[in-house]
């Protein structure tokens, strides 16, 4: 079983992306593709699941642990593939998505890609509960240490990104300070970082 892969990002489409690693090009089919738009040639790092079934052996890719994660959960409810798997984290937010099970909220899920009512009520009757390790929990006392641990972790995964595309620990060092007072995704915080390391 192949945990992730690191290689350069040679190709990039609509259904996935590959990576060259020893002379070889792995193809790996990814929830959104385009958001790898800025790791083009670049060294990259994939998480995968690999799907194997009579007709088919696929690679899947994945941007974190815990987005893989969600991917295999929601492949374990009954009338779930993957491609409405990957429908769902391409156009969701994982910790939305969570959330929408963790409160039932069938209209959330309904709006998914081939997700119809019985299908969004199979998710949460499998899932709810379940996923407790990736909710972003409201409402406790440690709602502002979790937030902090979510925020640290989303800049970290930031700081990865920039580094991989060639600004130095000094230039990174710089705009960190600025990126922490704000409340974003990893992938918002590499936009905004983006941003600020072209004015300087």
């Amino acid at each position: 079983m192949f945990d992730y892969i690191k290689g350069i990002l040679t190709y990039l489409s609509g259904s996935g992306i590959v990576i060259e690693l020893g002379g070889f090009g792995y193809k790996i089919i990814c929830p959104n593709p385009f958001s790898y738009q800025p790791l083009l040639d670049k060294e990259t790092k994939i998480y995968l699941y690999q799907y194997v079934r009579e007709e088919a052996n696929v690679l899947y890719g994945f941007q974190t642990r815990e987005e893989r994660e969600l991917f295999v959960r929601l492949l374990s409810v009954s009338g779930i593939g993957p491609k409405n798997a990957l429908a769902i984290l391409a156009s969701g937010d994982p910790d939305e998505v969570i959330q929408a099970i963790e409160a039932e909220d069938e209209k959330f899920l309904t709006r998914f890609p081939g997700i119809g009512k019985k299908t969004a009520g199979q998710i949460i009757l499998d899932l709810k509960g379940k996923l407790q390790e990736f909710a972003v929990r409201p409402a406790d006392m440690k709602l502002e240490e979790n937030m902090d641990s979510r925020l640290e972790n989303a800049l970290a995964e930031a700081t990865d990104v920039l580094a991989m595309l060639g600004y130095s620990d000094r230039e990174i060092r710089k705009v960190v300070p600025q990126l922490r007072k704000l409340d974003l995704n990893a992938e918002n915080y590499v936009k905004e970082a983006l941003k600020r390391l072209s004015k300087v």
